[in-house]
């Protein structure tokens, strides 16, 4: 049955979508009509010569060529570019606050301390003879939202966000080796960065799902993302799983670090208040297609785009084409896991008319991507951290796809 909703204006109810029958039924339909003889297929250069033979390392297609934006501290995954939900390694966002160290993995040393039972330095070697563990998770900047004007990619809307599989030791196995005391309660964790990287962390998510990291889809890591091993938080600010991991030190209070004082604090309201250690980013959604720079043509297309939370997994994508006035539940992806990326997708029948194209992510805490102005609301303007509006593409009648960016205007 095809999905309805009520217009804004109206008790009357309209069709806004189809069912993947119906539209794999109806581009059947349309191939078929256009279908010629075989025989009429142009001839292909390709079948008249062998091609490259195997080769040690694969290549893209010279065809495809996704690329990330640099800038001096940081470069964005370009979301438009990508399908599925795991992030190729070479795309995957990097923030950066001293650059990025050389570290040789055979001189690479993990120091353990403060208070524990047996203070111990680790090498790569070490970390890696402990039992092996991999998830799949979201990492995300904690200063993920760029407003931008109408010409602007989903990369620079929020693409300081990725999604790889994670393999490495979960961090209580490391610190049940070295006798973690009970009377640590936080751990501070510092890389080895020129800019000396360091962040208190709670104990409870130590002992939670912590990972010491030293590879990500199936290779080490990329140099830009901590080779040759990361400290991994899942769904917690980025900043705060600290790359090049050189030290971990235990005890019974946090260290109120640069990090965590000048910086990664979010000032509230006229300023006189502030968030401290507000670690885990809140859920979130993009649609990724239609966007800038696409120009479409009036009939069926599969609005597709990303969710996520750090408080566990998505229940539910809403999708407007109305500009809110109406929502229409979107298809989840499966699998969809906790504290991850999940594609979702909402079949649309564009009429040529002007619309404006949203999403709206919930996630199993019950909690609801909110809009600019309940942000604004609730935090003042104060604070460059932990934005995660609900945000919009707006189609003309020319079929030009813009940035809605009128609606995070201050």
């Amino acid at each position: 049955m095809a999905h309805r909703e009520r217009s804004a204006d109206s008790s009357r109810p309209r069709p806004t979508g189809l069912t993947r029958r119906e539209v794999l039924a109806g581009t059947a339909g349309a191939v078929g009509a256009a279908a010629v003889p075989a025989a009429a297929q142009q001839a292909i250069e390709t079948t008249r010569r062998p091609g490259p033979l195997p080769s040690e390392r694969g290549q893209r297609s010279p065809f495809v060529d996704p690329r990330r934006d640099p800038s001096s501290t940081s470069s964005r995954t370009p979301l438009q570019d990508l399908r599925g939900t795991i992030t190729p390694a070479d795309l995957h966002f990097e923030r950066h606050h001293g650059g990025i160290p050389t570290v040789d993995p055979d001189r690479y040393e993990l120091l353990v301390h403060g208070l524990v039972d047996r203070p111990t330095i680790f090498t790569l070697d070490d970390l890696k003879r402990f039992p092996a563990t991999s998830r799949i998770c979201f990492l995300e900047c904690s200063g993920n939202l760029r407003r931008g004007g109408p010409e602007t990619l989903p990369q620079m809307v929020c693409g300081l966000t990725s999604q790889t599989e994670w393999t490495g030791v979960l961090l209580s196995t490391v610190l049940r080796e070295v006798g973690a005391q009970a009377a640590a309660t936080w751990f501070l964790a510092e890389g080895q960065d020129a800019a000396v990287m360091t962040r208190s962390v709670p104990m409870e998510k130590a002992f939670d799902d912590a990972m010491l990291v030293y590879a990500q889809n199936g290779d080490a890591l990329m140099p830009g993302n901590g080779y040759p091993v990361r400290l991994l938080l899942p769904g917690w600010e980025g900043n705060a799983s600290v790359k090049w991991l050189r030290r971990i030190e235990l005890a019974d209070g946090p260290f109120m670090t640069r990090e965590e004082t000048s910086k990664y604090t979010d000032p509230l309201g006229d300023g006189s208040r502030s968030r401290q250690f507000s670690f885990v980013m809140d859920a979130r959604s993009i649609v990724t297609d239609p966007a800038f720079p696409r120009v479409i043509e009036p009939g069926w297309h599969e609005i597709r785009g990303l969710a996520w939370s750090g408080r566990g997994r998505i229940t539910r994508v809403d999708v407007s084409t109305d500009g809110g006035a109406t929502w229409q539940e979107a298809e989840l992806q499966a699998p969809v896991l906790p504290k991850a990326h999940v594609r979702f997708r909402v079949p649309w029948q564009w009429d040529g008319g002007a619309a404006e194209i949203m999403s709206r992510a919930t996630d199993e805490t019950g909690y609801v991507q909110p809009t600019w102005e309940a942000l604004v609301a609730a935090r003042g303007l104060g604070t460059r951290y932990h934005w995660n509006p609900i945000t919009s593409w707006t189609v003309g009648a020319d079929g030009r796809v813009l940035f809605g960016a009128e609606r995070l205007r201050s």
